[in-house]
């Protein structure tokens, strides 16, 4: 369902919603450095990060069934602005002296119900022509969010006190939380949610009715993928930038942020380049997404990891974002904007569970870094190979091909 406001109206509260995503998304990011840095001054071992972000995204997997309705049940900004509130009061209590983990499972909470409403938005405010273009400049918001984020978290480290650090995350929240109020109702209004008892039903249902749906398979299993492979890379890079680059956290933290540098870059082409009917022909961008992380234990300096990082980021942004309009424009024609998003949000924090999980138990065991990356890029390829494969073979059967309607 699309807007009942003028296009300028649109416009604006579209611009709205991406300075909004931008300083959430920064304090966010922040607050993860923040609290990285906290769990190492208090000696914990290095598998313990990769649990604090599971914390976080656990939120996103069990609430999937229940936030999607709300969202559609209230103005999209309300919801966001009470979803701020929420990671506000995770950086309060931690700033007071709460331990990291529930604090961070508090505010994994909050963007668990922040995100249905953020993208279902998005496809409410915008026509179908226009949701690449519209994913783009959202992604460029997150990614970019990504890159200071990181990089402020990292000069909180070396500058501030904990105590002081969080009480500027909390200034960062506030100011979220009044842009999201500005953003104007979109008038979009949806059939009442079933009763809370029957939501886990309803929301297997809706999980299932994308996943045979030709296009929503495709897209989903693509993001799905992409974005526990996401969350992974992230202590993959920073164990290698501190292991073989000799980096300190806060100096890995800069050079991650090069990689999200290369996703703006590839965002900005994608949402010029791809319309949303040829978004599948994206796909085999995935492989060498894969493929480009073999390099990197063959390099011990970060002067050759700068344009082996932006080269990763570049085309991971040209993947994602046509695939993400894909898939939002096919759950809000089968579903709805906020349920489909919940779905979305299920399948890919669970896949980013998997991979944390994952990679907390191999770094456990010991297994070399070396072998890990090469592990990883390789697996990575071979899933994104499978996956264009499956999409071609389908897309040769006209009597199953589904246009993007």
């Amino acid at each position: 369902m699309t807007t009942s406001l003028p296009l300028p109206a649109a416009l604006r509260g579209f611009r709205l919603l991406m300075s909004a995503q931008f300083v959430s998304g920064l304090a966010d990011n922040a607050l993860l450095l923040v609290a990285i840095g906290r769990l190492a001054a208090e000696g914990g071992p290095v598998w313990l990060p990769p649990l604090l972000k599971l914390a976080f995204t656990l939120a996103y997997v069990l609430l999937a069934p229940f936030v999607g309705p709300l969202a559609d049940r209230a103005p999209k900004a309300a919801v966001m602005s009470a979803a701020n509130a929420l990671k506000a009061g995770a950086c309060a209590a931690m700033a007071l002296g709460a331990p990291v983990g529930p604090c961070f499972a508090l505010a994994g909470a909050g963007a668990a119900l922040y995100s249905p409403a953020k993208y279902g938005l998005v496809t409410e405010l915008m026509p179908p022509h226009r949701l690449v273009a519209a994913n783009g400049w959202i992604e460029v918001a997150t990614v970019l969010a990504v890159l200071l984020g990181t990089m402020l978290g990292g000069a909180l480290l070396a500058w501030l006190a904990p105590a002081t650090a969080l009480a500027g995350l909390l200034a960062l929240y506030g100011l979220a939380a009044l842009l999201n109020l500005g953003i104007p109702d979109s008038g979009a209004r949806y059939p009442a949610a079933p009763p809370l008892a029957c939501q886990l039903g309803d929301f297997a249902r809706a999980n299932a009715r994308l996943w045979r749906d030709p296009l929503g398979r495709v897209s989903l299993a693509t993001t799905t993928l992409f974005w526990g492979v996401g969350a992974t890379l992230q202590f993959l890079v920073l164990r290698w930038a501190e292991e073989d680059l000799g980096l300190t956290l806060a100096q890995a933290a800069w050079l991650q942020g090069l990689s999200a540098t290369g996703v703006v870059v590839g965002a900005l082409l994608a949402g010029r380049l791809v319309p949303l009917e040829r978004a599948p022909q994206v796909l085999w961008l995935g492989v060498p997404m894969g493929l480009l992380l073999l390099p990197m234990p063959h390099i011990d300096h970060w002067l050759p990891a700068l344009p082996l990082l932006a080269c990763a980021g570049l085309v991971a942004g040209l993947f994602v974002v046509p695939m993400n309009a894909l898939l939002q424009h096919r759950g809000a024609t089968l579903l709805s904007a906020g349920r489909s998003i919940a779905v979305q949000n299920f399948n890919e924090n669970a896949s980013v569970l998997l991979m944390l999980a994952g990679y907390a138990w191999f770094s456990r065991q010991d297994l070399p870094l070396e072998l890990l990356i090469r592990g990883f890029g390789l697996g990575i390829a071979l899933l994104m190979a499978l996956i264009a494969l499956h999409h071609r073979h389908h897309h040769r059967q006209p009597h199953r091909h589904k246009e993007i309607a």
